[in-house]
């Protein structure tokens, strides 16, 4: 039954990036050297595309809504409150109030969109200093290994300090792989996080008044 409910949602959503990709290019890179991920680097959402509804100036302050208002946008900003969840809390609170406008449910995801796209762009910037920390760490194993190439390559090579170099270079070459495994799933972050907002803003959609 989770399963058949939370369908609809990844379809929508496959539906969205692919419909969405030339807009998405122009803000994508695909030529950042310091960029690991084979997901492309956008750095900034588009607020108008998840959102189609206009809204008003100032919607993705939390001041601006009403406090029950601003507690639902807390809760879907949850990313362990799942999306059939997150489809009830809204139900229940249109529900317990049956004058809410579209305006209101969009000012809602506005304060959602901001707040998750502040911290996808934090695992963007974060995934770039890490792959700096990579690049480094790849240059410094090349150059051990070029090192060692040099000390064998003499008439008496020193096979104490190529026991050494041989050292680090098990260490690094472990800590360059270890990290490299980390990062494939830190890549997914990002996307996650895009594709939840769109999901969400379905949800918010779906209950809105007409």
């Amino acid at each position: 039954m989770r399963k058949t409910l939370y369908a609809p949602f990844l379809i929508l959503t496959s539906v969205f990036v692919v419909a969405n990709c030339a807009q998405f290019a122009n803000a994508a890179t695909f030529n950042d050297p310091t960029w690991p991920c084979q997901q492309r680097k956008v750095e900034q959402l588009s607020l108008g595309l998840m959102w189609p509804k206009p809204l008003k100036d100032g919607s993705e302050k939390e001041t601006a809504l009403p406090p029950d208002a601003a507690e639902l946008a807390g809760r879907l900003e949850l990313r362990r409150i799942s999306l059939e969840e997150a489809d009830k809390l809204v139900a229940t609170f249109v529900e317990d109030h049956p004058d809410v406008t579209t305006d209101l449910m969009g000012q809602i995801f506005a304060v959602v969109f901001e707040r998750l796209g502040n911290a996808r762009h934090k695992v963007i910037v974060g995934i770039g200093r890490y792959s700096e920390k990579q690049i480094a760490l790849s240059k410094r194993i090349d150059e051990t290994r070029a090192e060692m190439d040099q000390i064998m390559a003499a008439s008496d090579p020193d096979y104490d300090k190529v026991d050494k170099l041989e050292e680090k270079l098990d260490w690094d070459e472990r800590v360059y792989k270890d990290r490299s495994t980390s990062l494939t799933y830190v890549c997914e972050t990002p996307v996650l996080i895009e594709k939840r907002l769109y999901a969400l803003a379905q949800i918010l959609l779906k209950h809105a008044p007409e």
